[in-house]
Order: C-alpha cells, then structure tokens, then sequence
C-alpha cells in the first residue's frame, strides 16, 4: 500500500494492482488526526465503502490501517509500480512520506511516472511472440511511445496513452497484464490478431475504458470479472474467441453499454434474464455458442434494442411475444436452434423497423402472415428447414427493399396433384427491384413454372433455387432475361420441352443445375456463351442429338454431368480438352460413338472420368495416361479394344478401374501390382489373356473381378480360375496325338460357337435395357434350400452368431459343395417391417456391384423344418468383422488391446465408404438412399477394404424423387439409427442423399474420435459435431482419439510431440475433421455432396503420403 501526498489528495494504492482510491486531504487530517482510530476508520468507510482492513496485519503498521482498496480509481503514483510488489507506506507527519518496499525505502519520482505508459507498452510488446506485418517494429527507444504505431496519447495530458489501436496486425502472442498500468486507455482494438490466454484480470484497472475490442482472437477463459469496474464502457467485443463458462450476469451492472458481442465463443448456460437491465444496450450478439434454455421475458426491457442474434445456440421453447412488440428491432436472427411456435399474424405492424429476420433452422410451423407484405423497410426474410405450410403471400411486391426470399425445405404449398398455382406469387415479385436470392428448394409448390418468372429481370437476382418440388412445364424463353444470375437450379421437378436457347445470355452464370427432370430435345449450342461456368449438370433427361463443341469456350468449368440422356455422336475433342474440368466429367449412359480423343490428356487435373455404358470405340489413348490426378475411371460398357495402355502406369492416384465388357485383348500389365491406392479393379469380359499377377490389388479377389476372360490363368485361389499350363517339349505318340487334337478342335469350336452367342446375346442386352442391369454382372449362384443353411451354420448354432440387427441374426457358415465361408442375414419374420427389409436388400442389392458394398452371394426364400415361413440373404463372410468392433471393442474381448487403427487406416477406411455412397448416390440407376449408415453397417474383409452393408431401408432415390406421395409428412421417413440420422428427417422432410451425407459426417467424426454420438459426454446441447467443430483448428489433437497417432508399419503409438511429422498429422486431422463437420452440418444445403467428399479425402491423403515423404528425405 502506498500513501503519498500530491496537492489536496492523499493517494492510497495497494497492490497487486488495481487496487487505488483518491482521499481528499480533509479526510487525510482527520486519520492523521484520529491516529488511525476505530472511530476514523469507520468514518472513512463509511465515506469510502470500498475500504477494507489488512488481514494479517501489516508489521510496520497499526492492525486498523487502510488496505486492499478496490478500484474504480487508480492513477499518477500507481502507474509507476510494477507488480507483483507490495508496497506500504508509513506516514511520519504531513509533510514527509517514506515508501517501505519489503525492507528497503525507495522514493517515488515525477519522472518514473512519466516513463510509466511506455514501459508498459514495451512490456506489452514483450508478450508477442510474432509480427509478421511489422506492426511494432517503430517500438523502440528512437521514437517517443506517443509516436508509435497504434498509439494515440492524450491532449491534455500528453505523456499517457489514450487509444490502443492494433487490430487486423496479425500479431500472435497473450496479452501482458501490464495493460492495466495504462490507466488513461478509453480504447483498445486488437481485433483480427491471435492472441491466446486468458483476458487479463487488470482490464478491470482501466476506469476510463469506453470501447474494448478483442474481436476474432484465441481467448481462453472466463471473462474477467471485474470489467464491472470499467463502469464506462460502451462497446465489448469479445466475438469469435475461445471464452468459456456461463455468461456473466454482472454485465449488467455497465448501464452505458450500447453494444455487447459475445458470439461465436463457448460460452454455455441460459442467458441471464438481467441483461434485460441494460436499457441502453442497442446490439446485442449472442451467436455460435453453446446457450440453452428459453429467451427470457426481461429483454423486452431493453428498450434501446435493435439488432439480437442468438443464431446457432441450443434455445428451446418460443419467442417471447413481447419480442415481436419491440418496434426498435431491425434485426433478429435466432436460426439454428430448436425454437418452436408460429409467428404472429401482426408481425407486419409490429416491428415497422424489421430489416432482416433468419428464424432457419428450427421447429416453426404454421402459415406465413399475409402481414409480412407491410413490412417495407424489410430485406432479408429467411425460414429455411423449418415446418412452415401453406401458401406464399401474393403481394410480396410490395416489399420494395427485399433483397434475400429464403423458403427452402418447408411445406410450403397446396400438394395438388395437379393443376396447381402454387407459384403464382412470383408475379409481384418482379417489383422487388432489389431481390438477389430467392430459395424455395424441397417444398410441395406445385404448379407450372410461371413465364413471369422472366420479369424477374428487373431485378439484380443473383441466386435462384427451386428444386425439388413439383413444378412442370416448360422453362420459359424470357428466362434469358435474367443477365445477373450466378446460380440456378430446378432439379428434381417435372419440367418438360427443350432448354431455351436464350440460357446462353447468361453471361454471368457461374452453376446450373437442371438434372432429374423430363427435359427433351437438344444442348443449346448456346451454352457455349456461358464462360462463367464452373458446374453443369443436366444428368437424367431426355436430352438428345450431340455434345455441343461450344460448350468447349466454358475455359472455367470443373464440372460436368450430361450422363443419362439420349445423347448420340462422339465426343467433341473441344469439350474433352476443357483442362479446368476437376471434380469430374460425366458422360455415362448415353449412345456416344466414336474414339475417345487423344486431346483427353489435357484434363491433367481431373479427378473422376465418367465415361461408361456407351458405344464408344477403338484403342484407349495412351494420352488418358497424362491425366495424374484421376481416382476414378470408368469406362466399362463400351467396345474399345487393343492392349491397356502402358502409360496407365502413371495413374498411381487410382482408386476405381472400371475397363469391364469392352473387347480389350492382351495381358493384364504388372504394374497394377504398384497401384497402392488401388482398392477396385473391374476388368471382367474382354479378351485378355495370360498369367494374372498376384500382388498388390490382385491379393485380394473381393477387389478384383476378371469374369469373362477365357485365356486367363493363375492368379490367387480365390479368383478360382485355372492354373496357367507349362509348355513341355515331351512328344506324344502318335496315337495320343490321333485321339486327343479332335477332342480339342471339336472342344475349342463348340467353345467358339457358345462364345459367339454369348457376346450376341450381351450385345442385344446391352443396347436394349437399362445400364442398371449391365451394372450387375454379378456371377450366378444357384438358390441356396433351407436344409444347406441349417448344416452350414450347425443348425443356425448359438456359436455360429455372429451379429443381431434390426430385423433378424447374422450367423457364420461354411457352403460344404463350395467350401466357402459365408455370412448368413437370417430375418425374424415375427419382426413388423422385416419381409419389406428383406424384399428391399434383394431389390437394392440386385443392382448394385461396387467393390466397397458388401456383396451377396445368394437368398433363401423357403420354409423351415417347420413349415414356417423362412428368408435369408448370404454374403461374403468379412473375417474383420465390423467397424463399430474396431472403434468401440467389448471390454473383455481378447482383442481389445490389438484393435486400434492408425491414421491411414481410419482414412482409407473413409475413402471406402464415401466411395461406396458416392456410387449409390451418382454412379447407379436408380440411385439409392442407404439411409442407415452407422459403423455396424461397416465391414471389414482381410485386407481392411471397408464394405457397406445393410440395405434393409434403402430407398431407391428416382422412386423417392418422383413418387407424389413422398411429398406427404410421414413417419416412415424418419429412417436410420439415433445419433445418426439427419435432423430434418424428424420435421417430416423426404429422404434424400444429403440424409446419407449428414450420417456419413457423422460417422468420419466417430471415427477419428472415438466417440459415438450418443456417449454421455453430449449433454445439454453439447454433439459430436459441434464438439469436433469447437475443437478447429488449434484443438484438435485434443479431441481424437490417441490411437490415431498410431505408425502404420509398427503398430505402436508415435510420441507425436517429439516427431518431425506432427504438423503434418495435424494439417491432416483438421483437414478430416472439418471435412466431418461441413458433412454434419445441420443445414443439408450446408453439407458437401459424396463425389466432392471422395475428391476432398484422396486429396487429404496424397497430401499427407507427399509431406510425410518429404519428411523422410
């Protein structure tokens, strides 16, 4: 404590710091007076309530002497000690002072304070670990502290430091306690920088603070609770950090507060009902975080209130009513939470001032009010993911300001079969000259598509979503008019006619989606005009005629998807030469003829190559082997012949070969054997010969498929071809000779004969049914009786169990006649639901064949001993079991310790998957919907290639996409397990691929943490994905799982932190995990699609193998 007289004040300072008061001089005789008697004492703290005793005394000093004053004042003398000393001052008479430091007496100078503010800047400067920009680089003793970058000092007193300006500077560091000696601060801006830590406790010294911005840091910690102290305060800014705990209710006590941000942190708890005491606060920010509880009553008193977001926190229950009284409001966003209600019918009248409302994202329901249209200041309005029916307000033209319509995934619409006017209200909509973005995507609207639609050109619409509703008709040709779209989508209707020619005035269109619609006729050469475009996809028309070659001055396009129409003629050399096409071309199922160009070599950057199930022609172009960065290629179904290129040899990146049922000849080239990332290979019925290699790839038959090619030999057992012969010199007899060339002549020729009519027979298959079915070459297997699964399973044994799912037992069997071991689905036809599983796997799985779905050897369809009715599927047996036994093993297992995966292992298991749901979703026809992926569903076979099984509530996706019914809220939508089913399933939304997308992120993030959605721990609001999304970037090695760290050749766990690769593990992880979270996101137009996931995972992994390789040399 420090005693000093300076003009008619006596200074008191205790410390640590902050801890100072001012004592007028009166007050001061009358202690020295009252010889620091009880009586003074008391008449001090009675004026000076903040005083409190020494405790223990202070030797030196009586037991009644002033100490340990809290703020709010605190300046000149205190300025000049540095903490952590304390320091007491004994006062011999009224003219003299000493200063008792621990023992020791040091005087306190006027020139010490004036050094005071740049000493604590320089120690401030100290705590910053990086500038990068130079931002302190003039902080240094050639410049006067008042000179220095981001410093403002004071006019009147011109040695102190007023502002404290260095946001946006990059600067990494913590922040020195020795803020809290620059006393005469009324701003600080360190926004944009990252500074970790705690916030430190001496903000609370800075009596005079007005504006505190710490926005989009690393803070760690409470907030410290003596910012009460800064009674001045205006503006807090503590958005985006990484604070935690309840927020704290003393903010109310800063009546001057206009502005609070508190979002985008992790704070937790309800939000205090005294805020409501803040009448003067104006904005108040409370997003991304992790509240719960309901929005209190009392912030209705905030009688200044106009902007309030609380998007994206766990709230529950409604809006107060009062809310949406408060005419001061201009913006409200509450999306992302689990708010309910309806909106009031008046809310047009009673918030005049609303410019923007976002209630996305949560359980609203009930109609839109015909009031909105009064709100005319209004220019954002989004509902999106919400319950919401009936139809949209027809005089919403009179909201001259709007700017974003946002309806998507609601009810919204008659749900006629037919003949509606659902869209109608589009008419007014053409006078909201300001409207960029209007979204109506999976509703019910229903109707024609409207030619008004095309007035929409007089406004700057930039973003126009309708699919997935049941619009007909044709697209009109005034749509042309709409110059300044970037983006539209009318997928998954029912429109019908030709694509106008007018499209191709949308010169600023940048994405157009028009797929899984009953669109005829041909490609607008037109298109062509559209340079801006980065993704087409016109998948699943009627679309006929030729690949325009314009659409070759498309020089940004990364996408295109033409697959599933009737498109003739061969493929333009303009189009297969577009070098920025990457996430894929996809030209499959169509009648292309011709070669495919050698100009192929230019997609050097491509990462899937669709070109399958048509007529194409000729010799693989050694050019295709420039294509590096391919991980798909499919072009099975076609009638290329000659040898496969040697140049695939520099295709390492490969994960899916598809070459099956062309006329390919030769020998099946080795090095295929090197293909590391190689996990499918289809080389099935063409004409190759020779020995089959036997490593790599070729090790496991489940990868392989070689059917079909006669003179092919060797190779594993479980390929189960013949063994290649051995050429002896040994001559025969005559005899022999005699005998045995006949029987091989007239063998050969009867071959030849049955081979001819085989391929006839294919031919007219293939050029007269649907590709799903080419799709299936799957080899026949006799039905198997009820008698041969009872004695492959020793009479369906308790020891033969290997699994119980949903509708019935797995058992472990051996087939005697082929002696292979085999999985056994038996269902419980007692079990509601399990005929309609079984008829759905059969159907499901009669379709499919993809190296990573699990595949099915035969069905059983009889009845038992008994006379009761029987069902069973056999597959392939995995001997790895599944991946919920590797990621969550039984205690007591034997293997418990040896089950854990390493990095590699987990993200190849990933890329299996994603594989397997990318093929469902896009690469079959009908598409399917999984609908129930969970780790159980995740099998493991000898080489630790992942297989997707458990077809039992799949839906195939053209059915679900045309099937009127599916526009009706059911129950049975609500598909899958708890913890990893989509959240718009339980507000009556169709299934969709975007379901299988949320499950699978899901999944990715279980998978590297190790910790199932359902674990205990995610309470109160707290997920798995939100868990894993707080964790970006900086935490994330706090939350996977420790095994993950394990090596890949050893086994044994890698002591990450003293390894060179640990930046590179952790660049990895977060790429994986944010993945996961993107994946996860509750918003289904927020999640990736499966085809961008498999790209996204080959890229982290070739990432990964090229740093950890640059490592090691």
């Amino acid at each position: 404590m420090v005693y000093t007289e300076k003009g008619s004040c006596l200074h008191v300072c205790v410390f640590p710091p902050s801890h100072c008061i001012h004592i007028p001089s009166r007050d001061y005789r009358l202690k020295e007076r009252c010889s620091f008697r009880k009586k003074a004492n008391r008449k001090l703290q009675q004026r000076y309530p903040t005083i409190i005793r020494i405790n223990p005394p202070v030797p030196g000093l009586p037991h009644e002497a002033l100490s340990d004053f809290e703020p709010p004042l605190c300046e000149e003398l205190c300025q000049t000690i540095v903490p952590p000393l304390d320091i007491f001052l004994i006062i011999k008479n009224s003219s003299w002072y000493y200063t008792y430091v621990l023992g020791s007496t040091t005087l306190v100078t006027a020139s010490s304070r004036n050094e005071s503010d740049r000493s604590a800047l320089l120690a401030i400067k100290s705590k910053i670990r990086d500038d990068p920009l130079g931002a302190l680089n003039s902080w240094n003793h050639s410049l006067h502290h008042c000179d220095w970058q981001g410093i403002i000092c004071s006019r009147r007193h011109r040695e102190r430091v007023t502002v404290l300006d260095l946001g946006h500077k990059e600067l990494e560091g913590t922040l020195s306690p020795y803020i809290g000696n620059l006393s005469f601060l009324k701003a600080i801006d360190l926004s944009e920088n990252n500074f970790h830590g705690e916030i430190p406790q001496e903000i609370g010294r800075l009596f005079r603070l007005r504006d505190l911005d710490l926005n989009n840091n690393s803070f760690q910690g409470e907030v410290p609770r003596n910012i009460t102290y800064c009674s001045d305060l205006r503006e807090i800014d503590l958005i985006d950090n990484k604070l935690s705990g309840s927020i704290f209710a003393g903010f109310s006590s800063l009546s001057k507060l206009i502005m609070l941000g508190l979002g985008k942190n992790n704070f937790n708890g309800k939000i205090p009902p005294s805020l409501g005491n803040l009448t003067s606060l104006a904005d108040l920010f409370l997003g991304y975080n992790r509240l719960e509880g309901n929005i209190p009553d009392d912030l209705c008193n905030m009688r200044s209130l106009g902007y309030f977001y609380g998007s994206i926190n766990n709230l529950t229950g409604k809006i107060p009513s009062c809310l949406f009284n408060h005419s001061s409001i201009y913006s409200f966003a509450v999306a992302g939470n689990q708010l309910q209600g309806t909106l009031p019918p008046n809310i047009g009248l009673t918030l005049p001032n609303l410019q923007d409302i976002s209630l996305a994202t949560n359980k609203f329901s009930g109609p839109i009010p015909v009031s909105l249209s009064n709100l005319t200041k209004l220019e954002k309005f989004e509902i999106s993911e919400n319950a919401f029916t009936g139809s949209v307000p027809r005089d919403l033209g009179k909201l001259q300001n709007l700017e974003w319509l946002l309806f998507g995934k609601n009810q919204i619409g008659t749900k006629q079969g037919g003949g509606g006017d659902d869209l109608n209200f589009i008419n007014s909509l053409t006078n909201c000259t300001k409207l960029e973005r209007l979204d109506f995507n999976m509703n019910v609207l229903n109707g024609p598509l409207p030619d008004s639609i095309s007035n929409l050109s007089s406004t700057t619409i930039r973003y126009l979503n309708m699919e997935d509703n049941s619009i007909y008709g044709s697209i009109p040709v005034g749509i042309g008019n709409l110059i300044n779209i970037d983006l539209m989508s009318f997928s998954y209707n029912k429109l019908n006619g030709a694509i106008p020619t007018s499209i191709g005035n949308l010169n600023q269109l940048k994405q157009l989606y028009l797929g899984f619609n009953l669109l005829s006729g041909q490609i607008p050469s037109s298109m062509g005009n559209l340079t801006q475009l980065d993704r087409v996809s016109l998948v699943h028309n009627n679309l006929n005629g030729r690949i325009p070659p314009t659409l070759g001055n498309c020089k940004n396009l990364a996408y295109l998807s033409l697959s599933q129409n009737n498109l003739v003629g061969a493929i333009p050399i303009q189009v297969i030469s577009i070098s920025s096409l990457t996430i894929g071309l996809i030209l499959s199922q169509n009648s292309l003829t011709g070669s495919l160009p050698l100009e192929v070599g230019n997609l050097t950057n491509i990462v899937t190559l669709y070109i399958s199930d048509n007529k194409l022609s000729g010799h693989i172009p050694e050019s295709l082997g420039k294509c590096l960065n391919l991980v798909e290629l499919s072009m099975e179904g076609n009638f290329f012949q000659g040898e496969i290129p040697k140049s695939f040899t520099s295709l390492r990146g490969l994960n899916y070969l598809d070459l099956s049922s062309n006329n390919l000849s030769g020998k099946i080239p080795e090095y295929f054997e090197l293909f590391s990332e190689l996990g499918y290979l289809n080389l099935s019925f063409n004409q190759l010969e020779g020995r089959i290699p036997q490593n790599g790839v070729f090790a496991n038959a489940s990868l392989v498929s070689v059917v079909g090619n006669h003179n092919l030999c060797g190779g594993i057992e479980g390929l189960k071809l013949q063994p290649c012969i051995q050429k002896k010199t040994k001559k025969k007899t005559s005899l022999s000779f005699k005998v045995i060339i006949p029987i091989i002549v007239g063998s050969l020729c009867l071959l030849l004969l049955l081979l001819f009519f085989l391929t006839f027979y294919r031919r007219k298959v293939f050029n007269n049914k649907p590709s799903s079915t080419r799709l299936s070459n799957i080899p026949s297997y006799k039905r198997i009786s009820y008698l041969e699964l009872f004695r492959a399973t020793n009479g369906f044994s308790v020891d033969y169990l290997i699994g119980v799912g949903s509708y019935g037992s797995v058992f472990k069997g051996v087939l005697q006649d082929i002696n292979q071991t085999v999985a056994v689905k038996v269902l419980n036809l007692q079990r509601e639901g399990a005929s309609k599983s079984f008829l759905t796997e059969c159907n499901a799985l009669r379709h499919l064949r993809h190296r990573n779905l699990l595949k099915i050897i035969t069905a059983c369809s009889s009845v038992d001993f008994q006379g009761n009715d029987f069902r069973a599927l056999v597959f392939e047996f995995m001997p790895y079991g599944s991946l919920e036994e590797w990621l969550h093993p039984i205690v007591n297992e034997q293997q418990h310790d040896s089950r854990n995966l390493s990095f590699i292992q987990r993200l190849n298991i990933a890329i299996d998957v994603a594989s397997a749901l990318d093929y469902l979703h896009n690469r079959c026809q009908p598409g399917v919907v999984h609908c129930d992926l969970k780790p159980s569903n995740v099998l493991l076979d000898d080489d630790m290639t992942a297989r997707v099984a458990d077809f039992g509530i799949a839906k195939m996706f053209a059915a679900a996409s045309y099937d009127s019914s599916q526009t009706q809220p059911s129950s049975d939508l609500i598909r899958g397990s708890i913890g990893y089913v989509a959240p718009e399933y339980g507000m009556g939304v169709k299934v969709s691929m975007q379901g299988d997308v949320y499950s699978y992120g899901i999944l990715l993030l279980e998978m590297f943490t190790r910790k199932r959605p359902t674990d205990d721990m995610f309470l109160n609001g707290l997920s798995l994905h939100s868990y894993a999304e707080m964790a970006l970037p900086n935490q994330v090695m706090g939350v996977i799982d420790p095994m993950v760290l394990l090596d890949d050749n050893t086994g044994v766990a890698n002591p990450v932190e003293h390894s060179n690769s640990q930046a590179n593990l952790q660049e990895s992880l977060v790429s994986v995990i944010t993945l996961g979270v993107l994946c996860s996101a509750d918003a289904p137009t927020e999640r990736k699609t499966m085809s961008e996931v498999v790209s996204e995972l080959h890229h982290i992994k070739k990432h990964y193998r090229d740093l950890s390789r640059s490592d090691s040399e």
